[in-house]
């Protein structure tokens, strides 16, 4: 079972706003010269034999270019999706420069067909199986929807290649916990997609977060303004709840895992409220009946009401909100929103000694600290740093991300991206949701085993 079918109509939806001549502002270049502690993206690491281990003393280092690939050696990989995360087998298709894509899997014959030519693809096939028997393949990103992640993911792992799963991990705790039970028991890499750590605003909030501008954290406040939710989370799959539990966990996943990469813990208990308050009585497709070719119409398709050709199956909530404890002490709270008419991340970290906040969470945008003096409402911060230019899709998260997993393929070693994470991003969205289903109620959040977490920590290596 490959991904489900369709073009690459998936844009980052927001609108980069540019702030010139802002007084105070700091370059990001700046932030990173001044910051303690600042991990690189591209990461030199060493080879070893075999599967799942990094180098001990006195093997040798693998000389790592800016792409993160060993010069001239491409990881060949096999992608099995091209739905919406198309756009990474793209930002993965760097043929000389650390990666090429030499197998697709898809279950529409046309789609399959397009993307062969577009890649020059030596394997074309609708069984993902034969990615994982071909010996051609190094490693498999996984861009199916959310609820194959485990099946595919198993058997991968199974196969001995190290894979690349899309976010959310899975769409229940326990998948999650098998899926990285069986990594460790076979000894094969495992690497999922939360690419938000790799974008710029995020890094940036973090490295100001982590050299102590604004003091301790102490809460952490989300705001998810889902500008087209109503395009891209209503008309397919992930409008049923089955294939995803919820958008509390499908959609949030990133800001979780941010909230919790940001504030230094996990979420230890969730109590939540949702609702589906504008999608769930509008005009929907027939069962099998495919999307119309302009269901992505940001022009027209407002306001949300207006909406047509909805998924037949519409049972997940369109607004939601949460509050989190962490296991840290840190206070939390998480707010999505499927029908606003603008499409951001907004975050405040409060500190014991100030805060921060994003305006706008692209290249270009910027991010303020307040942490000099009290006063009232004061627009201007005390220092405001520009979200630095990237190339690429999601705000240049992506060849990023690629260039990250293509690294841990060859070296293994640490990662910026947490499989541990990955999972408790699922855990609290899994509770969240149960929360909201039921009136409310606070759930806790089960910890991983510690074995589990350990393993992890040292980068997927046995003692």
């Amino acid at each position: 079972m490959c991904g489900r079918s369709g073009r690459d109509l998936f844009a980052w939806p927001m609108r980069h706003l540019r702030l010139p001549g802002i007084a105070g502002r700091v370059e990001y270049a700046q932030l990173l010269h001044d910051a303690s502690e600042v991990r690189p993206l591209a990461l030199v690491g060493r080879r070893v034999p075999g599967r799942g281990g990094v180098a001990g003393p006195g093997q040798d280092a693998v000389e790592a270019n800016e792409d993160g690939g060993a010069m001239g050696d491409d990881v060949r990989l096999g992608v099995i999706g091209f739905g919406l995360r198309r756009s990474l087998a793209v930002a993965a298709h760097r043929p000389g420069a650390g990666s090429r894509v030499v197998a697709v899997c898809d279950l529409d014959e046309q789609v399959r067909a397009g993307e062969a030519a577009t890649f020059g693809a030596e394997l074309v096939t609708a069984d993902y199986h034969d990615l994982i028997t071909a010996p051609g393949v190094d490693a498999i990103i996984v861009n199916t929807p959310d609820h194959t992640h485990e099946a595919i993911a198993l058997d991968v792992l199974r196969g001995g290649k190290p894979v690349y799963v899309e976010k959310p991990l899975g769409i229940t705790i326990e998948q999650c916990d098998t899926m990285l039970r069986t990594a460790r028991q076979t000894g094969t890499r495992i690497y999922v997609g939360h690419n938000m750590r790799h974008m710029g605003v995020v890094r940036l909030m973090r490295d100001i977060v982590a050299r102590g501008d604004i003091g301790t954290p102490q809460t952490v406040w989300v705001r998810h303004f889902v500008g087209h939710g109503g395009d891209f989370y209503f008309k397919d799959w992930h409008a049923d709840r089955r294939n995803t539990t919820g958008l509390l966990l499908q959609k949030a996943a990133h800001d979780i895992d941010v909230l919790h990469w940001i504030a230094g813990g996990y979420a230890q208990q969730v109590q939540a409220l949702g609702d589906l308050k504008v999608y769930g009585d509008l005009p929907r497709r027939a069962p099998g009946e495919p999307k119309p070719d302009d269901w992505l119409s940001p022009a027209t398709n407002w306001p949300p009401r207006s909406q047509r050709d909805l998924n037949d199956v519409v049972d997940v909530e369109d607004v939601s909100l949460v509050n989190m404890r962490l296991d840290n002490g840190v206070l939390a709270a998480y707010q999505q929103c499927h029908f606003t008419p603008d499409y951001w991340r907004n975050y405040t970290v409060i500190g014991d000694a100030g805060r921060l906040e994003n305006f706008g969470d692209g290249p270009g945008d910027v991010v303020k600290v307040w942490n000099a003096k009290r006063s009232g409402y004061r627009p201007e911060a005390d220092i405001e740093y520009r979200v630095p230019d990237s190339g690429g899709s999601h705000g240049g998260a992506d060849p990023k991300i690629i260039a990250e997993f293509c690294r841990f393929v060859r070296e293994g070693g640490a990662t910026d991206t947490s499989p541990v994470a990955a999972r408790m991003s699922v855990a609290a969205g899994v509770q969240a949701t149960k929360s909201l289903r039921d009136n409310g109620r606070p759930y806790e959040v089960p910890p991983l085993d510690p074995d589990l977490v350990d393993y992890f920590a040292r980068g997927q290596v046995e003692r």
